[in-house]
């Protein structure tokens, strides 16, 4: 009997002038950038989030905690790999995955199919099973004024349990 699994994340980094831009494994060009332990990458950190929630394994701080050294400046593709085969030990597939950016700049459309296309070979699994769109707040609240960039993840996991 197929087992389905709902899983949910979301996550929050500032954006900081000077800083390097990561979203959905790929560096975007802007004035500011993500500022976090690791690479900062919102939409891989709320991807992690919702995988691991599927599976019942907590949360990305519970799995790679940011007192450890090893995870200071880590690539969160790295994470991400390491999660999908934490959820294929447990018999658990990814069927789809549907995130949302909500950032007010740099406009991020044009990026959409090579993040795509970046997280399908790192999950191994096809483009379509990953949908990505991208929002504002229309001007509102710390996204709005720039001060930051939010994601959200919502996957469906399907297993032999």
């Amino acid at each position: 009997m197929k087992s389905l699994r709902i899983g949910f994340g979301f996550d929050v980094h500032e954006l900081l002038a000077d800083a390097h831009f990561v979203l959905g494994g790929i560096a975007i060009p802007s004035d500011k950038g993500a500022v976090g332990y690791s690479d900062a990458d919102v939409l891989i950190h709320a991807i992690i989030d919702a995988l691991l929630g599927a599976c019942s394994l907590g949360d990305i701080g519970r799995q790679f905690p940011d007192t450890e050294e090893k995870y200071k400046g880590i690539d969160s593709k790295f994470l991400l790999q390491k999660v999908m085969k934490m959820a294929r030990k447990q018999g658990y597939g990814l069927s789809n995955l549907d995130a949302t950016v909500c950032l007010q700049e740099p406009k991020i459309a044009a990026y959409i199919p090579a993040m795509t296309k970046t997280l399908s070979e790192v999950m191994q699994v096809h483009p379509t099973q990953i949908s990505i769109k991208a929002t504002t707040t229309e001007g509102l609240g710390y996204i709005g004024a720039g001060q930051g960039v939010s994601a959200y993840a919502v996957v469906l996991m399907v297993g032999n349990q």
